[in-house]
């Protein structure tokens, strides 16, 4: 989870997700992703620097969402299944 000081700020944004319609497909994933890259660039100029915080954000959330789900997933199926060793 990306450690933030004060993610009470946050509060109407965690209770809006929670009571919007599910999203139906990954194509509705990734323009709420994008609407969030936009908000978080409205404030900044177009550099360099500030694009790559805004793609290496995503980045790092879908790492945040692997280790938390992905892999737990994955190494349930290790166990049940086993693993390949060669």
């Amino acid at each position: 989870m990306p450690y933030i000081a004060d993610r009470s700020q946050f509060d109407t944004l965690r209770v809006f997700l929670r009571d919007m319609p599910p999203l139906a497909n990954k194509g509705e994933l990734e323009y709420v992703v994008y609407l969030l890259m936009l908000k978080f660039m409205s404030t900044r100029e177009q550099r360099y620097g500030d694009l790559h915080e805004a793609v290496y954000g995503t980045v790092h959330s879908a790492h945040e969402f692997e280790r938390n789900f992905l892999d737990k997933r994955e190494n349930l199926a290790k166990q049940k299944n086993g693993d390949i060793q060669l």
